[in-house]
């Protein structure tokens, strides 16, 4: 007798709800998927355009420094064409300029007790060593920092007219006692580039006597021609007017 074995069989019913839900299941991975990929894509598209906007006010922000700062690239100056397309220069920048002569106010005491020169001829005896001439004299001390801040500006002031007929006097009047060295008021001299003589007050009978009961490192006068002050001058700046007036008493006299 043969024997059969049976095997179970689903009901039609139950395999039809069981593929639908299968089917349902693979259409919602599917749709998962597919929104998953939107989210993904939209998402670079912000992060796309807000890495944009960030370069736009990147950009902004150096253009305003720039024009602000003046950063970017320098240029060479660049001659003018006129009309006929040849190269014109550039003009001069002119240096400033007096509208009327400066005020005399009186003579300048000579300097006396000098206690020795520096950047000087051995011989000179005072202001009247470079009499007829004008003159920038500074009372100053190698130890001041107002005093080291004017030296660049009295450097290019003598660089550009001494050729002219202008000399400077530098009286140094020591404040501390090491300033009253001359070994060190030489060596002073020479670091701080000081090309123009130096008279040595080191009682400072000068410093008081030109300057009265107010006196101040530094202090700068400029004589004309003549000897007579016509530039007076405390502390730091004024350097456009200190030129004008070395300048015009150059051009035209005292």
């Amino acid at each position: 007798m043969s024997t059969a074995t049976e095997f179970p069989v689903a009901a039609t019913g139950s395999v039809s709800r069981e593929c639908r839900t299968m089917a349902t299941k693979t259409k919602a991975k599917s749709s998962g998927k597919s929104k998953r990929r939107r989210s993904t894509a939209d998402d670079r598209r912000v992060l796309t355009s807000r890495t944009i906007a960030v370069v736009v006010v990147l950009l902004a922000v150096l253009g305003l420094l720039s024009a602000r700062f003046g950063l970017g690239p320098s240029e060479e100056p660049v001659a003018a064409t006129d009309a006929s397309g040849d190269q014109v220069a550039e003009a001069a920048v002119s240096p400033p300029a007096l509208t009327e002569a400066p005020p005399n106010l009186g003579p300048a005491p000579e300097l006396v007790d000098i206690d020795g020169w520096i950047n000087a001829d051995p011989t000179t005896s005072g202001l009247s060593s470079y009499g007829g001439q004008v003159r920038i004299v500074q009372y100053w001390t190698f130890g001041c920092f107002n005093c080291k801040n004017t030296l660049p500006h009295l450097k290019e002031i003598y660089n550009r007219y001494q050729p002219n007929g202008l000399e400077i006097i530098g009286v140094h009047a020591p404040e501390f006692d090491r300033e009253a060295d001359p070994a060190n008021i030489n060596a002073a001299v020479v670091e701080l580039g000081v090309n123009w003589p130096v008279a040595l007050d080191t009682s400072k009978a000068n410093f008081r006597s030109w300057q009265g009961d107010r006196r101040f490192w530094p202090r700068t006068y400029v004589l004309d021609q003549n000897g007579n002050i016509r530039f007076d001058h405390i502390g730091e700046g004024a350097y456009d007017e200190l030129e004008a007036t070395v300048a015009h008493l150059l051009a035209n006299g005292a």
